[in-house]
């Protein structure tokens, strides 16, 4: 199974950009579909980003679309959400996941996801 660990959240202006990475250990990671969810206080997971594991199809939430751009690097079993334009909406934990590798998942869906790290803050101020 993998193991997920997220980085590179931290206090951004509003404008600025970021970019999370999340290193996975485990032998399935280029076949599996990567996802970002992100958690604003008092709210819930959300969907943000996600990548399949086979030809690279990207999906975003409205919401971030044409800001977020997620990406992989199998070779270093690494998943990345380069965030720009940042908005004080954006504040949240980012969490990365992994999903379980069934066909006819909802890539949206946290139900879709069979793996999870354990969250970076991003906050973002005006």
């Amino acid at each position: 199974q993998l193991q997920l660990v997220e980085s590179g959240g931290g206090l951004a202006q509003a404008g600025d950009s970021l970019r999370l990475s999340c290193a996975a250990s485990g032998r399935t990671f280029s076949r599996n579909t990567m996802g970002w969810f992100r958690q604003a206080s008092g709210k819930e997971r959300e969907f943000v980003a996600a990548i399949a594991g086979t030809y690279d199809r990207k999906y975003y939430a409205d919401s971030v679309k044409e800001r977020f751009a997620i990406s992989r690097d199998n070779a270093k079993n690494t998943v990345y959400l380069q965030m720009n334009s940042l908005k004080p909406e954006d504040t949240a934990v980012y969490y990365c996941a992994a999903d379980r590798l069934v066909r006819g998942g909802i890539v949206a869906s946290r139900l879709n996801y069979a793996y999870w790290g354990q969250g970076t803050q991003v906050t973002v101020s005006s």
